[in-house]
């Protein structure tokens, strides 16, 4: 997820490989794979997964949505890490915040094939998903160094990021993660609307879903226009002579 500091690239998260297409036309710049009937993380099997891999055919990275974190989480996803993605990810629902919580998502960091990184992700209503808050997810990930943190929502009903953090508190979450040279990508059910209000923020990724589907829907298709406003919205906002 690497990226100069420059408008902030966009993250598309797509359902099959029939989406990849529309995906790239709009201008998405990193393809992630989900199923979105299946949570905020949800994950698409690994054979729809290797199915956008192969259609992305190496012109922007490809990562993928594993679930929510469980005992068994590399088990499962045993056959998704024996592709060539670029990142995994894993959600905290009904995580247990004990004393020396983590110790079990470094471990598996360390069993992760060299050319795959783990992104760290913490949900903004942690409350709702039983999760690590997200400040101390963040100072996790600072302290050991993640590749890449994604600040998201877990239960997706509407609400967006916005409806749980204010711009002063993600800034106040992101800005010492990418002092640190990690990486920073803001899903929760973001708008084009609402990239005015994160202006200041300059994150490295937004990371979409429903925003790019027809009729703003999860589960419908990828709409390259959509996309491509999207993409219109971040160049505006963020070119340098509005910085």
């Amino acid at each position: 997820m690497s990226n100069p500091k420059n408008t902030p690239q966009l993250l598309v998260s797509v359902r099959h490989a029939s989406e990849v297409a529309a995906a790239l036309e709009g201008g998405a710049d990193l393809i992630d794979v989900k199923e979105p009937s299946r949570g905020a993380l949800g994950a698409a099997e690994a054979d729809v997964v290797a199915a956008v891999v192969d259609a992305v055919a190496g012109r922007v990275p490809v990562s993928a949505a594993l679930g929510e974190w469980s005992e068994h989480a590399l088990v499962h996803a045993h056959w998704h890490l024996e592709l060539p993605l670029r990142y995994v990810k894993w959600g905290l629902s009904g995580y247990p915040h004990t004393p020396g919580w983590g110790e079990d998502l470094l471990e598996a960091r360390r069993q992760l094939p060299a050319h795959i990184d783990m992104v760290l992700v913490a949900y903004a209503d942690w409350g709702r998903a039983k999760a690590i808050p997200p400040l101390e997810v963040a100072r996790f990930a600072r302290r050991y160094r993640f590749a890449a943190f994604l600040l998201d929502t877990c239960v997706k009903d509407g609400k967006c990021l916005l409806d749980f953090l204010k711009p002063e508190a993600i800034a106040g979450l992101i800005e010492p993660l990418q002092n640190a040279g990690i990486t920073v990508a803001l899903g929760g059910g973001l708008r084009p609307e609402h990239v005015k209000a994160l202006r200041g923020l300059r994150p490295d990724y937004f990371a979409v879903r429903a925003s790019a589907c027809a009729g703003s829907k999860r589960t419908a298709l990828i709409d390259p226009h959509r996309v491509r406003k999207w993409k219109e919205t971040l160049a505006a906002a963020f070119s340098p002579a509005r910085s």
